[in-house]
């Protein structure tokens, strides 16, 4: 970085991405100390190598931040488990699938699992009908990480989440802050209503007095 770089001339490329071209190294040190940034080998063992105009403190803070929101969310995406019976009607059916959106919808992954009984077994098919229509009926919640795959018994498919865990965390610390909010109001209105019946109903005594 810097007066570091040992090389003659490098490929320079902009603040912005701009393709500058073959340069002197002695000029893109010159160009980056006019714009206040930092000259950096992002391609060192390129023919020449290339070099890029940025801010590096600003960019090692910024991929630290990517990196820790990376950790934190990996962190926190748990892997939950629904089992299904291979004649399920269809109550069941959307009972377990609220379960499902509900896990997605927080940012986690689901196994979905179904357990097939006695000949079951021997009708793969089915399964693999059922499955394909849980991931049809929850839409843009999820995606296929792993498809349907039979083991002896049972057979499970993986949905992973659209949405991060983060994100799912953040809307539904907004939404209680909401319904904290609006309940909030409520009890101030009904405060309200119950000190405003008070003063007519103490209204009359006092023209009396």
């Amino acid at each position: 970085m810097n007066e570091r770089i040992r090389v003659p001339e490098v490929r320079l490329v902009g603040p912005g991405g701009e393709q500058v071209g073959v340069v002197r190294v002695e000029d893109a040190l010159r160009l980056a100390e006019e714009a206040g940034l930092d000259l950096v080998e992002v391609a060192p063992d390129a023919k020449p190598p290339v070099a890029k105009l940025m801010d590096y403190g600003k960019f090692k803070y910024e991929a630290a931040q990517k990196a820790r929101d990376a950790r934190r969310n990996q962190a926190n995406t748990q892997l939950k488990e629904i089992r299904f019976r291979l004649k399920i009607d269809d109550h069941d059916f959307g009972v377990k699938k609220g379960h499902v959106e509900r896990f997605l919808s927080a940012g986690d992954k689901v196994k979905v699992m179904i357990m097939f009984r006695g000949r079951e077994q021997s009708r793969p098919e089915a399964g693999v009908r059922l499955l394909q229509r849980l991931a049809d009926e929850i839409g843009d919640l999820a995606t296929v990480e792993s498809m349907p795959r039979q083991d002896g018994r049972n057979m499970t498919m993986v949905l992973a989440p659209t949405k991060r865990k983060a994100d799912a965390l953040n809307e539904q610390r907004k939404r209680r802050e909401a319904e904290r909010a609006e309940r909030r109001d409520k009890r101030a209105e009904r405060s309200s209503k119950v000190q405003a019946r008070s003063a007519r109903a103490e209204a009359p005594a006092t023209e009396n007095d």
